[in-house]
Formats: C-alpha cells, sequence, structure tokens
C-alpha cells in the first residue's frame, strides 16, 4: 500500500536548511516530519542492512541492534546525512555527538507498543527542569512503508513535551488509544525527528513482513553512549573525520571543565 504524505495536520519540513518555521514547529508539536530524504534505491539497501543485522543477532519479536552503522556502510552513511544534519546543528548547536543508533524492528500483525517518553531508565529526564531539556534528538529513518495507518507507525502526542502533568498511568497500563494521539503516516526514506520529552508509542502493524525503522540519536557531548561502551577501533580508522567527531572521539585537554572541546568539524 502506498499513498502520498498530507500535508493536513502535519509538521512537514523539506530537507536541509532549518528554518525559522521549522523552528516553530518543532518547539511547538516536538517533531518535525522529512519526507524523500532518502531515495526508493537508497532506503532499500538500509533495509537489507538492518534486516541482516538482526538476522546475525539471532532476534525475534520485537527487537532492537545498536551500533550497526560500524558495520554496514548504508547505514553508517545515514548518520551526518544532509537532509538532517542541518536541522540538529540547528537545535544544538556545532557540539553534540551520536549519542547511540538503533535499527529497530516490529514484527509482523505487531501489536501496539506502550506509551513513553525516551530518556534514562537509571534517571527520569523530567527530574531536571521544567520543560524537559532537549538530551536525545532522534531521527528515525523509516525503511518500510508507513503513508496509511497500522503499518507500524509512530503515534506521537503533539506539544506533550512541553506538558506540566505526566500522561495518566491508566492510559499507559492499558495502551488505550488517545483523541490527541497523532499517527504519523509517511513512505520509506521519510525521516520523523523529535524531541525526548515527546510522548510516544509504536503503532499497530497490520502487515505480513516485520516493519524496519532505523533510529539515530543526537545529544549533548557529556551524555554517555547507550547503544555501546566505547567506539570501535577499526571503524574510527576507516571513517570520515565528521563522523569521528559525531562518535565523540577527540582530545580533551582540559577535561573535565569542558575548556578543551575542538573547533567544529564541520566544513561550513
Amino acid at each position: 500500500m502506498t499513498a502520498e504524505l498530507s500535508q493536513g495536520l502535519n509538521a512537514i519540513s523539506s530537507p536541509g536548511e532549518f528554518t525559522e518555521l521549522d523552528r516553530f514547529m518543532f518547539d511547538s508539536w516536538g517533531y518535525l516530519i522529512i519526507p524523500n530524504v532518502l531515495s526508493a534505491e537508497q532506503a532499500n539497501e538500509c533495509l537489507e542492512a538492518s534486516i541482516r543485522l538482526h538476522e546475525k543477532a539471532g532476534t525475534t519479536g520485537w527487537a532492537q541492534v545498536g551500533r550497526g552503522f560500524e558495520t554496514e556502510q548504508a547505514l553508517d552513511n545515514l548518520i551526518d546525512h544532509p537532509a538532517v544534519l542541518p536541522k540538529v546543528r540547528g537545535l544544538y548547536g556545532d557540539r553534540f555527538i551520536l549519542q547511540s543508533a538503533w535499527c529497530t524492528k516490529q514484527p509482523a500483525f505487531g501489536d501496539a507498543g506502550g506509551w513513553h517518553q525516551d530518556g534514562s531508565g537509571a534517571y527520569d529526564f523530567k527530574h531536571l527542569a521544567y520543560p524537559i531539556p532537549l538530551l536525545q534528538l532522534r531521527a528515525s529513518y523509516l525503511l518500510t512503508d508507513q503513508s496509511l495507518p497500522r503499518m507500524g507507525n509512530m503515534e506521537m502526542i503533539p506539544g506533550s513535551h512541553r506538558s506540566q502533568v505526566p500522561l495518566p498511568e491508566n492510559i499507559r497500563r492499558d495502551k488505550s488509544d488517545l483523541p490527541i494521539g497523532h499517527v504519523i503516516c509517511a513512505p520509506a526514506g521519510s525521516v520523523l525527528l523529535f524531541h525526548n520529552a515527546v510522548w510516544h508509542r509504536t503503532y499497530m502493524h497490520d502487515g505480513d513482513y516485520d516493519r524496519y525503522t532505523a533510529h539515530y540519536i543526537y545529544s549533548p557531548p557529556w551524555v554517555r553512549f547507550s547503544d555501546r561502551f566505547a567506539n570501535d577501533k577499526n571503524y574510527l580508522e576507516h571513517t570520515t573525520p565528521v563522523r569521528r567527531y559525531l562518535a565523540g572521539e577527540y582530545e580533551r585537554p582540559d577535561a573535565p571543565f569542558g575548556a578543551g572541546y575542538p573547533d567544529t568539524a564541520f566544513k561550513d
């Protein structure tokens, strides 16, 4: 099934530059939808890479596999994709890292997931401040078609990153539907860019095939990795200077005081 991405009630952004409208929509809703980031061929290459990762890991049911960019070139190419990276820089400035990268699989005929906010299982980000700060900016590359509901879409609650009250416990416990839930419908190759504090869940998947999404999470440089304890040395030897910078691999002569960070690796 395919369908065009409707612009009604969607925070749609164009690939590339982070515009003032992007900033307003992101601040208002907590997320942006960027269509046509990957071509059909590129999306399929990333899908095949994700399938290989899960087959190698022997996953079953709903699952996620981390750090696939270290071994799969198609996934490595997404780290600093020119359609997405300018928006990350627009929100963070030039000092941030790839905190983690996960390839998730929702199995065929999969049920909806539970409502949650992204963050740390060890420390709830809501204890830091109100509104919850942007500590994990997630770029989710859709690798299978999600242009209609019930295709393993993401469901978001617009503006919930600014809510002063939590989602009711019974809603979370029962995985209940909400009248203000926004099911994100977009074709393969699109990207959903969202704030860690937006309440969201995986929506139902009625298809007879597994749904795959590649997530890239960007954070301030002092946040610990969550998909790896350290970067793979072989990967660092062969990757580009920008990706090495995003991996957090650079000299910090004045650590832990933060005065020794290098100049940006970005050319512009």
